[in-house]
């Protein structure tokens, strides 16, 4: 500049010392945001908001104001002192006496302007504090309030205030400190400064407020915060001292005397604050902070996100509630997007609040697109993308390399392993990273569960992070860490259910593998393999969908159609059959794409299998055939599986001769590649035959030998299936009691593998049995509840066979009636899925039904039918 700084001169009202205080401001060219960063440097405090209210009124502003004003200015020590000192006449002056009307005491010789002279009374009053002062005599101090003023809008937290409240616990002993942490903009500013104005009456000797600026560009030093302090706390500034301890000395000192409360927001270290914590008894301090500050000593409480109801209710307040009632859905989506996050809805009710002739759709369907929301999410100077990525830009690289992976896994939450996998490291080091992720609340932690604990990135975070994996990782980079996500998850997979046991279509997909944790590291997983996919699910299939969309005919596709058709046997225990038939139906058509005749034949078995479950047979033959047709002259072990399958569904069709036939070939296949799995499937499947040919011995003769070989496999599920078909042929002859435990045991061992479906096949069996026996209210008990459970499967053959059973209960109590309602509806389903052998059996008992009815004209119509469909299967 080559204008010296404007003087004060002879301003001879306040209003005139203000307007030349702005053309000191104005000679600088710094903004307010500047000032206040240049007042820091020096160890002034001197925020925008002063300089702008001091600089636009006309009353002075304080002595130490116009000092650090005219030093972030630029101004020399000459300077600042020719100001103070104009400052300090034109506060004496008569005029300006009779200008304001308020005569204050001239200053005695150790007294500052605006306190009293040595000659006042020395006794505390209403707002000020009494004590030795560090420069002269005792005097009275203005108490300082330097609590920025309440936000009006304040929603959603009155149980965290309480509990806080209740933490502090003011009548305790010694001075108390609570931190309040929480990722960045979830309102922890909002909330001290809330529990401060709340306190402010149990402190009267003054509060303290700073913001440190932890995650800023320049975060203050606490040597800049006690000099700023200091002055507030009555030290004049001349007399500050310069060392850094000795300005702790000096402010221990003071508060050591004083009831004060400190509020110290945004640290971003421990060793930012632990010198500004105050040691009076009486005194008590509010730390916030992104980080959790594990070496600080305080009672603490983590902020979350705001519940949807508290959300909108945010939003209702800054936009008035009309407004935000008018449009609930457009309301409830802005809210949904923002996931909860303070700030976020804080800016969108912003500039939904400056434009009113907006409608609420317009930003909730900017928020809705991805690509827009960080930008849409940007107001004034407020902005939540800057405030978040304040936080990644203060932490380590190694830390900054993890959040941008985690960015590309699919969520909604994750365990450790997949970020062992992301960064091609050790479960151990991918904890470690973790902790420190968790400790600035960029990383959520959750619940234990089988894998460990459960992590989550805030959906705002993981847009971040894919804004900047975008920038600074290279693509060869994101795709080789996508990779071995995939191989170690479809490793984990297969490792899961081999040590569930209850799989018979063939061996692990090795070859697609291309990371896979140590086994020191999965012992844990495999403990509990039900567990684990119940922990794992959600993650497993965002995964497939995500790299089915990303990846096309991409090096991603065949691990992640390997892994929709790993997932399987899960599926199948736990009966999620929309997801089963949905993922791998997708992944299917992925594999015929990209001619993975390999992975497509697993997925036709796999979705065979489903539509089998389902009461689909004709769907269900195609998957087998297709399945069988691309597997030609390759696994064994697949084609054995698939044989199999195959004949399950044309036994249930009633189409006995190719379904001996291919339950025959399975046999084979299954002994000559050694799987005992398929080849007691298989096995099994050929008693079944037997037993509904009324050939009841060599039915159990297979039957038990299944048993015997599923438990010298640990083949679970055949073992119950090995039992529920052993009941089945004592049910036939009569032996009920030993038909029941058959069914008890096996319904025992689905329930522990948490398979509800095999349960309840079980359970119908076991109600029936004991309907016979004369336990009706137990039997038609079981029967009910099997109902339902097929009800919400949309198992069609389940529901039959229950309402078949309670047909025949309905009989052996003498009512022929109720009987004949149940009979036709267990035929009618029966007929839709085409089971013959069962719908000529559910006949029978419909046409006894009509006999017991009085009507045997009907009967003897309906037997004739049976006989008909008997003979069809032959």
């Amino acid at each position: 500049m080559t204008t010296p700084l404007p003087r004060p001169g002879a301003a001879r009202t306040a209003a005139e010392f203000v307007a030349r205080l702005r053309g000191v401001k104005a000679w600088s060219r710094l903004s307010y945001r500047a000032l206040e960063r240049r007042a820091r440097r020096v160890g002034d405090q001197l925020p925008a908001s002063t300089v702008a209210t001091s600089l636009n009124r006309v009353s002075l502003p304080s002595e130490e104001v116009v000092a650090a004003l005219v030093r972030a200015c630029g101004g020399d020590p000459a300077a600042v002192r020719e100001w103070v000192e104009a400052r300090r006449a034109l506060t004496l002056s008569d005029h300006f006496v009779s200008a304001v009307g308020m005569p204050e005491q001239a200053p005695g010789p150790s007294a500052e302007p605006g306190t009293a002279s040595p000659a006042a009374p020395a006794g505390p009053e209403p707002g000020t504090h009494a004590g030795p002062r560090p420069d002269g005599p005792a005097a009275r101090q203005v108490a300082p309030c330097l609590l920025p003023p309440d936000l009006p809008l304040f929603v959603g937290r009155d149980g965290e205030l309480s509990e806080t409240l209740r933490l502090l616990d003011l009548t305790s002993s010694g001075p108390v400190t609570m931190l309040i942490s929480g990722p960045a903009g979830v309102g922890k500013t909002a909330f001290a400064v809330r529990l401060g104005h709340l306190l402010a009456a149990q402190f009267p000797d003054g509060q303290l407020y700073i913001d440190l600026g932890g995650f800023g560009d320049e975060p203050l030093e606490p040597i800049t915060v006690l000099g700023a302090f200091l002055r507030a706390l009555g030290v004049r500034g001349g007399t500050v001292p310069s060392e850094l301890m000795s300005r702790i000395h000096l402010y221990r000192t003071l508060l050591a005397q004083r009831q004060m409360l400190i509020v110290l927001d945004n640290a971003a270290t421990t060793r930012q604050v632990t010198d500004l914590l105050p040691n009076g008894g009486r005194c008590a301090a509010i730390v916030t902070s992104r980080t959790t500050l594990a070496d600080l000593g305080s009672r603490r409480l983590s902020l979350g996100t705001l519940d949807q109801a508290a959300g909108l209710a945010l939003l209702g307040e800054m936009l008035g509630r009309e407004r935000a009632a008018a449009e609930p859905a457009a309301a409830r989506s802005i809210v949904e997007t923002c996931s909860g996050l303070p700030l976020a809805v804080w800016v969108a009710g912003a500039r939904l609040a400056a434009r009113p002739h907006w409608p609420l759709t317009k930003v909730a369907q900017a928020l809705a697109d991805e690509q827009r929301r960080l930008d849409e999410l940007a107001v004034g100077d407020v902005a939540v993308r800057a405030s978040l990525e304040l936080t990644y830009r203060g932490m380590t690289p190694t830390a900054q390399q993890a959040l941008l992976m985690l960015s590309l896994s699919p969520g909604p939450d994750f365990a450790a392993w997949t970020l062992a996998a992301l960064l091609d490291t050790t479960l151990s080091d991918a904890e470690a990273i973790l902790d420190d992720l968790v400790e600035v609340h960029l990383v959520e932690i959750g619940a234990v569960g089988a894998s460990g604990f459960r992590y989550r990135l805030h959906d705002l975070v993981r847009l971040l992070g894919r804004e900047l994996l975008e920038r600074e990782v290279p693509r060869r980079s994101r795709t080789e860490a996508l990779t071995r996500l995939l191989g170690a998850s479809l490793h984990l997979t297969d490792l899961t259910a081999d040590a569930l046991g209850a799989d018979f279509q063939g061996g692990p997909q090795a070859q697609m593998v291309s990371w896979r944790l140590p086994a020191t590291d999965t012992d844990q997983f495999v403990a509990d393999p039900v567990a684990w996919f119940d922990d794992e699910r959600r993650f497993l299939i965002a995964l497939v969908d995500q790299a089915l969309d990303d990846a096309g005919t991409g090096p991603a596709a065949g691990p992640a159609t390997g892994l929709a058709a790993g997932l399987t046997t899960f599926f199948q225990v736990r009966s999620h059959f929309d997801e089963w038939e949905r993922l791998q139906g997708q992944a299917l058509k992925a594999a015929l794409h990209a001619a993975d005749l390999r992975s497509a034949a697993k997925l036709h078995r796999c979705l065979g299998e489903l539509t089998t479950i389902l009461d689909r047979y004709p769907e269900a033959l195609e998957h087998f055939e297709q399945a069988l047709l691309l597997a030609h002259g390759q696994d064994l072990a697949f084609q054995a599986s698939a044989t199999a399958g195959l004949a399950y569904v044309h036994r249930l069709l009633g189409q006995y001769d190719p379904a001996v036939r291919h339950f025959e070939e399975a046999v084979d296949l299954a002994r000559s590649v050694g799987n005992v799995n398929c080849l007691v499937y298989a096995t099994n499947g050929i008693g079944v035959i037997d037993l509904e040919q009324g050939r009841v011995a060599a039915a159990r003769q297979r039957f038990e030998e299944c048993l015997g070989m599923s438990r010298a496999a640990g083949y679970r599920p055949g073992e119950a299936q090995a039992l529920r078909c052993l009941g089945q042929s004592h049910r036939a002859l009569g032996t009920y009691p030993i038909a029941a435990d058959c069914f008890r045991q096996a319904a025992s061992i689905s329930e522990d593998l948490g398979d509800r479906l095999s349960a309840t096949h079980a359970n119908c069996w076991l109600g029936d049995v004991l309907v016979r026996q004369g336990e009706h209210a137990e039997g038609r008990r079981l029967l009910a509840r099997s109902l339902w459970t097929y009800r919400e499967f949309g198992n069609l053959w389940g529901e039959a066979a229950t309402v078949y059973a309670l047909a025949e209960a309905q009989l052996a109590a003498g009512r022929p009636v109720q009987a004949r309602r149940r009979a036709e509806a267990a035929v009618d389903l029966w007929r839709r899925v085409g089971a013959r052998s069962w719908l000529a059996v559910g006949l029978d008992t419909l046409a006894e039904a009509h006999r017991l009815a009085g009507d045997p004209v009907a009967s003897s119509r309906i037997r004739a039918e049976a006989s008909a469909v008997r003979a069809a299967g032959m």
